[in-house]
């Protein structure tokens, strides 16, 4: 008799329907044999199940619209960014001057050593005054590695309740004293 690589094997295990107690009148119980009927989940926290906590609940706070402008404002100026990133964000007047500065790149990075890489400039602070409820006049100062530079901006109030950049200003690119 010719014997086949499968009639060597075991025989398949098959399992048997099991039926379970009642965990209560009329239901089932659910769960691996063994453990006790309620919990069911070890890694879940036993109790009623609770809303999540205001704090969780809570999206992130937007950047006041001041900061915002001046982090898009930096990294247009800086070369880092396009100006048409700030296209729907400035007035006619504010995006002209835009369009004026940022081929120079006035915020670029400066004064590394020779074969290092200055560091990106940052917002160091970011300031305003608030003449009236709908126009905010903002100043930053940007920190290039050691060197501190001016930045200006005045935004307004659309009546779409979006703020837009109506102005840019930035310090002298030479130094002064």
């Amino acid at each position: 008799m010719l014997t086949t690589h499968t009639d060597t094997l075991p025989p398949a295990r098959t399992r048997s329907p099991r039926i379970l107690p009642a965990a209560g009148p009329g239901r089932p119980r659910t769960g691996p044999p063994g453990r006790p009927p309620g919990r069911r989940d070890t890694r879940r926290p036993a109790g009623p199940r609770t809303a999540p906590t205001q704090a969780v609940r809570r999206r992130p706070a937007r950047p006041d619209p001041h900061d915002w402008f001046a982090e898009q404002l930096l990294l247009t100026l800086s070369g880092r960014r396009p100006v048409h990133a700030l296209l729907g964000h400035a007035l006619p007047a504010a995006y002209d001057r835009l369009v004026e500065l940022a081929p120079q790149a006035p915020l670029r990075p400066t004064g590394a050593p020779a074969g290092r890489y200055a560091p990106a400039p940052s917002v160091a602070h970011c300031g305003l005054c608030l003449p009236r409820p709908d126009v905010i006049e903002a100043f930053a100062r940007i920190a290039s590695g050691e060197r501190l530079r001016a930045l200006a901006f005045r935004l307004e109030l659309g009546g779409d309740a979006r703020w837009r950049c109506a102005a840019v200003d930035i310090g002298p690119s030479t130094r002064v004293w």
